[in-house]
């Protein structure tokens, strides 16, 4: 059996394709392209649900990382490409806490929020009205 696996292994091995994605340069990045989908898909939710320090230390990682992946030998572009998405997302997620949290945002939903609240409450009331006039129409009518 420990044969057959050497054999199978140093077929795999002599295959530059197949040895490139039996490795641990392949699978790491793959495997850690986890974080930039999520950050990505994150930055369709809403902006008060981003940590700002955590945005931050995944920002000072990506970058860290980004330089790692090209100062290893061989250069592993997958880890590179991997870290350039994620350090895109966190710094697209960096502004849009500053801008709601820092520039106005927040202050500017809320007005829209009192707006549009009042607004509800108007169309409510104005149905209700009305309601009750034809109400009152019906018996007067009879």
């Amino acid at each position: 059996m420990a044969s057959f696996v050497s054999a199978l292994n140093a077929k795999i091995r002599s295959n530059p394709m197949a040895n490139y994605i039996c490795s641990t340069h392949f699978w790491g990045p793959v495997s850690n392209f986890g974080i930039p989908i999520a950050a990505v898909m994150d930055t369709q939710k809403s902006p008060d649900l981003i940590s700002g320090k955590m945005t931050g230390a995944l920002t000072i990682y990506s970058a860290t990382f980004m330089r790692y992946a090209l100062a290893v030998s061989p250069k592993n572009y997958l880890l590179f490409a991997c870290h350039f998405v994620n350090e895109g997302a966190q710094l697209t997620q960096g502004y849009r806490w500053m801008q709601y949290n820092q520039w106005g945002g927040r202050e500017l939903e809320m007005k829209k929020m009192a707006e549009s609240g009042v607004e509800g409450v108007k169309g409510k009331v104005e149905q209700v009205v009305e309601q009750a006039k034809q109400g009152t129409r019906d018996v007067v009518g009879k």
